[in-house]
């Protein structure tokens, strides 16, 4: 296990598609280490989640946990740790939530972008076996953002061009509003 470095926006690995992986493929050394980084990966840029095209390897494998107090991402609901192979979003419904994210491989930048607001989500674990699941919220959310990243999309690519905004000034001016608006997201939807 290692913490393996976090490709940037402009770099190749981020604009390409995974490859899904054969069940088979799942148990092997290789693609177990790869979660166990992504792991690793993951928690120690305190990010909400991670995909393999992020540390530049074009599997469909994704991480996701969100654990309580994550300095990024206060106002987050925790979500326990989630490695998620080959997965698929399907929306429940066509209601959205505007979201405001960031993202690890587009350092210091923010901006808003609407994420459906329910989902079903369905995957392999990192034993291989299936799993299909609804997330509502901000946790819809998360799970939409990893599954973008596995396609070679980037938040960015949805977000409202004018809302991107450094970190510094989303702290400045518009994390106040946005929390409050995330708040009620989880009040309403539970997560």
């Amino acid at each position: 296990m290692s913490v393996r470095e976090i490709v940037a926006i402009g770099h190749p690995a981020l604009r390409e598609p995974a490859r899904r992986l054969a069940p088979e493929e799942i148990g092997s050394p290789e693609v177990q280490a790869l979660i166990d980084d992504l792991i690793d990966t993951k928690r120690a840029a305190n990010g909400a989640g991670l995909a393999a095209n992020q540390v530049g390897e074009l599997l469909a494998v994704a991480v996701v946990e969100v654990e309580p107090n994550n300095p990024r991402y206060p106002y987050k609901p925790p979500i326990p740790l989630t490695v998620i192979v080959n997965p698929e979003v399907e929306p429940i419904g066509e209601e959205t939530i505007a979201v405001n994210e960031g993202c690890l491989s587009v350092p210091g930048l923010r901006g808003e972008l609407p994420r459906f607001a329910a989902i079903r989500v369905s995957y392999l674990d990192r034993d291989g076996a299936e799993h299909t699941e609804e997330r509502r919220g901000l946790t819809a959310g998360t799970f939409q953002h990893e599954v973008d990243h596995l396609n070679g999309i980037l938040f960015v690519d949805r977000a409202d061009p004018t809302s991107l905004a450094t970190w510094e000034e989303y702290e400045l001016r518009r994390r106040e509003e946005f929390e409050r608006r995330a708040h009620e997201i989880v009040e309403r939807m539970g997560s």
